[in-house]
């Protein structure tokens, strides 16, 4: 902040031709919320003979001058290069001629001390500010009505920036310095503008060293990453000779145990070879066997046909029996069975009845409980509602509390702004005293010695 005033004073001073019109100039660094809250871009109208612009539609004394937004809020100027800042802070001094000579009636909401002032003409700032300001800018309300200069053009491509799209500071500078080229002509403006410019380099040379470290960041790790690689395509290498090695023994192995396996193959076909005559032999054996057990057979069956012969007989005396009494057995299963299907008919008919009633139970059951849901639902609604209209009422108050907090500080460094004027009128009145009085006392030394 230091360097700020002092490039400003210098850039005033060489700009400025008059000595005794020299003031100082201070623009604080635009960083305070003054309670302009904009959403989108306001309507700026020229004013008629001035270099200036103002909002009508804005419910403040907005202005637009040479390439920078002003308001007049709380007997304190402020700029800002966007059109819903942040705002700096400009010194009484530092405010330019053509500002202060719009005439009251531009003001949308001007104070209550422009009352007793002429609505077409401008503020009386010498008287409300004082002597001294009065002595450092004795010219503010002396121009040539023919010459002078036009209004600089609007920067419309703020128009895009709304909302949450409104950009942040260092965005504002950015944007500001690629599609706004015109020059201002205000000392003050410059000087305003020369702050944003080097805060811009200042930015953009620290996002320049962010970039070159992620560079940086990024070719290391592509470095790892082939040294990375390098090491697996190493590994991978070693690998496939492992593997090969792995294949030769495999190979060796399978070999030899094909080997062993032709020799078992030879052995088992030789005990094959024994064992199939051992069978033949005893074949030849087990078919003389048969042959006398064939005989003695045919003999047994003989006689166990003439057996079976009999029993079939009377199996079949038998069997007719049977077959009258399943007969009987079945007429009285069928008549049972009628009889069962007569119950099971009647009991299915009662369970179906009883089945409806209980499902139309439950069919009320579900019905009572789906409106007891809906009703939970409605009143849980209705809670979120009276929670959020208290949420919005604590924001207001919150927001309330801020605003007047935000103005009484306001108030306090106009106060003080003021205390110091009063004190250095004081101081010169006294200054100018004692040297009338030193005055005095020379010339009545002098007058003595004549």
């Amino acid at each position: 902040m230091p360097n700020l005033l002092m490039v400003l004073i210098l850039l005033f001073a060489s700009l400025t031709a008059n000595a005794a019109t020299q003031v100082s100039i201070s623009i604080g660094s635009p960083s305070l919320r003054i309670g302009v809250s904009l959403n989108e871009y306001p309507r700026l109208v020229p004013i008629r003979g001035y270099p200036v612009y103002y909002a009508p539609g804005v419910d403040s004394n907005y202005f637009f001058y040479d390439g920078l937004y002003w308001v007049y809020q709380d007997d304190s100027w402020y700029a800002s290069s966007w059109y819903n800042g942040p705002w700096g802070y400009v010194d009484p001094y530092a405010v330019p001629e053509y500002l202060l000579r719009v005439p009251v009636r531009y003001y949308p909401r001007p104070p209550v001390y422009f009352r007793p002032w002429p609505r077409e003409a401008p503020p009386h700032w010498d008287d409300h500010w004082g002597r001294d300001w009065h002595d450092r800018r004795p010219d503010w309300d002396h121009w040539d009505h023919r010459n002078v200069p036009k209004p600089l053009p609007l920067p419309l491509y703020q128009r895009s920036y709304k909302g949450d799209r409104y950009p942040d500071a260092d965005r504002q500078r950015d944007l500001q310095q690629r599609n706004y080229r015109y020059q201002p002509r205000n000392p003050v403006v410059i000087a305003h503008y020369q702050n944003e410019r080097q805060q811009y380099d200042q930015w953009r040379s620290q996002r320049q060293q962010r970039e070159n470290e992620s560079r940086n960041a990024y070719e290391q790790r592509q470095q790892q990453e082939r040294e990375d690689q390098q090491r697996r395509r190493e590994e991978d290498q070693r690998q496939q000779e492992r593997r090969r090695q792995d294949e030769q023994q495999r190979r060796r192995d399978q070999d030899q145990h094909q080997q062993d396996k032709r020799q078992e193959d030879q052995r088992r076909d030789q005990q094959q070879q024994e064992q199939r005559q051992r069978d033949q032999q005893q074949e030849q054996r087990n078919q003389e066997q048969r042959q006398r057990d064939q005989q003695q057979q045919d003999q047994h069956q003989q006689q166990l046909r003439r057996e079976e012969d009999q029993r079939q007989q009377e199996r079949r005396r038998q069997d007719q029996q049977q077959q009258q009494n399943r007969r009987e057995q079945d007429q009285r299963k069928e008549q049972q069975n009628r009889d069962q299907q007569q119950r099971d008919k009647q009991q299915k008919e009662q369970q179906a009845r009883e089945q409806q009633q209980r499902n139309q139970q439950q069919q009320d059951q579900r019905q009572q409980q789906v409106r007891q849901q809906q009703d939970r639902q409605q009143q849980d609604q209705q809670r979120q509602q009276q929670n959020q209209q208290r949420q919005q009422q604590d924001q207001q108050r919150q927001q309330e509390q801020q605003q007047n907090q935000a103005r009484a500080q306001d108030q306090r460094q106009s106060d003080d702004q003021k205390n110091r004027a009063r004190e250095n009128d004081r101081r010169n009145e006294k200054e100018k005293s004692d040297r009338e009085k030193s005055d005095r006392e020379k010339s009545d030394k002098d007058r003595d010695q004549r």
